[in-house]
């Protein structure tokens, strides 16, 4: 599975993005698929995952009732809209494939990252 995600920019605090992750390979449905960041000097931090049926979604605390996480299995794409963004959200966003949950450890295919800037 291949991975590009895109979306990133630069928005004001308070303001929404789009990120979408599109994925090669008709094996998109096997894998749950979630987002992660990175801000700089700091390690790689989970941000969301969905099901492969999307009856399972999971946020990290910091992102609850502002991010959603959603998947279209018929486009091959899993998406993550950002609302309500802050500073501390400044990171690059990645977007992996694999069969975890909130363990980055558990993915095996990774994008090549979006950068999301918030300014104050």
């Amino acid at each position: 599975v291949q991975l590009q995600a895109f979306g990133g920019g630069l928005v004001q605090a308070g303001g929404s993005l789009r990120l979408s992750c599109a994925a090669s390979g008709r094996t998109f449905t096997s894998y749950v698929m979630g987002w992660f960041r990175q801000a700089p000097g700091k390690e790689r931090e989970f941000v969301a995952y969905v099901s492969w049926s999307s009856d399972h979604k999971d946020y990290v605390d910091s992102v609850k009732g502002r991010f959603t996480i959603s998947r279209d299995n018929a486009k091959n794409t899993v998406y993550l809209q950002m609302n309500s963004l802050k500073p501390e959200d400044t990171a690059v966003y990645y977007c992996a494939a694999g069969r975890a949950t909130w363990d980055p450890r558990g993915y095996d295919y990774w994008g090549q990252g979006t950068l999301v800037t918030v300014s104050s």
